[in-house]
This record gives C-alpha cells, sequence and structure tokens, in this order.
C-alpha cells in the first residue's frame, strides 16, 4: 500500500447555535491512499457530508473543526523546494485552502445544476477552473476542457462545450461535473452521491465510469452515500458511520461478509438479499438521534439490542479487531452476510 495521501485523525466539526452544540462529526479517523476507494456509508444525518466537507474546507460559519482535529495532507504546494510533506489543512485560512480545492482535491456534487452555473456555458466554467489552478492559457484550457467531455462521455465536445447546462440531461451533466472534478487531476476526489438523481442505468454507467476514471488518473476516491449495492460495486474500504462518529471501517469483503458492529448488522439487514428468503425486511427501529448536545455515550445505544449496562455509562473506543478492521463497540458481533446479497439494495429501504 502506498504511504497515505490524506490522514485524518479525531475529526470534529461542530456548529454553535443559540440552543447549544450541535456535534455534527465527532470523532472520525481514517487513512486513505492514491488510486483505493473509500466508501462512506450511513443514514442521513449520520455527519458524511460534513465530516468530507470538513477535508475540503467548506465548513463556515456557525460551523467550525475542533482545534484538535487533524486532517494530514500530503502534498508539495507549500515546499520551497518540491518537497511532499503533510500539511495539517484543519489550521489553514479559508483563502488558502483555495490552493488546495480543486487542484489537490476534486468534489463531484449530488445535485449537478446545484453545481453548475446555469447563465454559464459549460465552457465558461470548466476553463476557468483549469486556468485558475493550473495558470494555463485559454487556448490550452480549452483543449483540455474538450478532451475531459470526450473522456467522461459527451458526445460531439467541440460543439457541446459552447452549450449551457440546461441543455444537457441529468446523466450528461453529472458527467459534466465529473469532468470539473477532474480537470486539475486532483490527487484526491470526493463524490458526494453523485448518483441519488440519476436512474439505475444511467448510475450504473457513472459508477463505471468514476471506476475507469480514478484507475487512470491515479486518484484517491471517497464516495459518500447511503446505497449499500453502491458501495459493494466502487468502493475498496468502507466506513459506517452514525451520529456523527464512525461505527466500523474495513475493506470491503470484510464489511459486507463478516460486520461486527450492531448497527452494520442492522444496516445489512434492511436490505433485499438473494442467499436468503425474507418474507419481509428488518427495519431499524427508532429514529437517528439529535447531535445537540449529545451524551458521551454511543449514538446508537437508543436502538441497539445488544445494550449493556456499560453502554449507558462509557464512549466505547475504535478498537482493532483485526489487521485493518476497526470497531466502535464494547459488544462487537457476528453475524455472517454475503456480499451478492448485499448488492440487491440500499440503506434508506430500512428506514
Amino acid at each position: 500500500m502506498n504511504e497515505p495521501v490524506l490522514k485524518v485523525k479525531d475529526l470534529k466539526t461542530f456548529f454553535k447555535i443559540p440552543e447549544g452544540i450541535v456535534k455534527a462529526v465527532n470523532g472520525v479517523s481514517f487513512d486513505l491512499s492514491t488510486t483505493e476507494a473509500l466508501g462512506v456509508v450511513g443514514e442521513t444525518g449520520s455527519g458524511k457530508s460534513v465530516a468530507m466537507k470538513s477535508v475540503m474546507g467548506m465548513i463556515r460559519k456557525p460551523g467550525y473543526v475542533v482545534p484538535s482535529s487533524q486532517i494530514l495532507f500530503r502534498t508539495n504546494e507549500f515546499s520551497k523546494d518540491g518537497s511532499y510533506e503533510y500539511v495539517n489543512l484543519a489550521t489553514l485560512e479559508y483563502e488558502t485552502f483555495t490552493r488546495i480545492r480543486g487542484k489537490h482535491i476534486g468534489m463531484v456534487f449530488q445535485d449537478p445544476m446545484a453545481s453548475l452555473n446555469p447563465m454559464y456555458t459549460v465552457a465558461d466554467q470548466m476553463i476557468e477552473t483549469i486556468v485558475f489552478h493550473q495558470g494555463v492559457k485559454i487556448d490550452e484550457a480549452r483543449d483540455k476542457a474538450i478532451e475531459l467531455l470526450n473522456k467522461v462521455g459527451i458526445a460531439n465536445p467541440k460543439e457541446r462545450i459552447d452549450d449551457y447546462p440546461f441543455q444537457f440531461s441529468g446523466g450528461q451533466r453529472q458527467r459534466i461535473v465529473i469532468a470539473i472534478g477532474l480537470s486539475c487531476n486532483p490527487e484526491i476526489l470526493v463524490a458526494d452521491e453523485p448518483t441519488t438523481a440519476l436512474d439505475v442505468t444511467i448510475q450504473a454507467q457513472i459508477l463505471e465510469l468514476m471506476k475507469d476514471l480514478q484507475k487512470e488518473y491515479k486518484s484517491g476516491m471517497i464516495y459518500i452515500t447511503h446505497d449499500l449495492s453502491v458501495i459493494s460495486e466502487i468502493a475498496d474500504k468502507v466506513m459506517v458511520m452514525y451520529g456523527g462518529t464512525q461505527m466500523e471501517i474495513a475493506d470491503v469483503n470484510t464489511i459486507f461478509e463478516n460486520p461486527m458492529n450492531p448497527y452494520t448488522n442492522a444496516l445489512l439487514s434492511c436490505i433485499p438479499r438473494h442467499d436468503i428468503k425474507k418474507e419481509k425486511l428488518e427495519p431499524i427501529p427508532g429514529q437517528p438521534p439529535i447531535m445537540l448536545n449529545p451524551p458521551e455515550i454511543c449514538p446508537f445505544l437508543p436502538r441497539c439490542q445488544r445494550a449493556t449496562e456499560r453502554c449507558r455509562k462509557e464512549w466505547p473506543e475504535l478498537t482493532s479487531i483485526s489487521e485493518n478492521h476497526m470497531v466502535r463497540c464494547f459488544n462487537p458481533q457476528v453475524n455472517k452476510v454475503s456480499i451478492s446479497g448485499a448488492k440487491a439494495g440500499g440503506t434508506e429501504g430500512g428506514k
């Protein structure tokens, strides 16, 4: 495995509001290597997007990253001699972060129409990004933009580049957003549920495209989703989040075949399976926690069927169960689940 390009340690992102402190992200740690795809999965409100926006330096007031957090990114952007070193992105000023965001860390958002300005052509938006981060001339940037549109599957890119976003279909707009995210060949690409609004056929095409482009550009990828079927298709490693923290992190096969956190098991019980005949799915009882001034105990406690008295008093640490498999739980369980069965559906069906 290559040296990690990103090392996140005890990331905490809070929002200060009149009623108190919303602990949206409350202690998340992981590493990401180049060419590796990390899938981040969990219910809506689990902290997935806020955690990755913290990595991207996109959190503004009333939100803030707790000073003790570390977001260590390996780069030569600030080095005088061109050598690579780890820079703690959590300490960078918002304006300084523009040297990292887009150039070294790209992002693909869930809704392409929220990412693309309807008042400007695709050419305007792609060329601006390339010129700003790479300092090339406009003609050279245009040529690169056309090349990227061709790679992401936009037909007749030389003509279509001067069209406006509303002249493209939903799938085409998402391809354009992916092209913009990759336009500066970033070391990391963060994709926040980029296929949620697409039908299953287009979704499959976009997933295949992102896998191919990740290999071609040798980028690390963080893929955020609530859909376990997507995770099983695209991720090498999976981080399961709930209540602002990570409940389990392991390689994709281990997560699906030998999940040990009760929440991970509960998620997998919510989805249709091919290998076991079920009369009905098993939803998770209860509701996700409200992260306003939460107690320092496991956030899954009110919904967990394996909770003990110790769970009501202490906060479980993230503990190594085996090599590359970590779990936050006092009572981890073994519940064999077939990965082939997991590919049939997503977590939303169990809510």
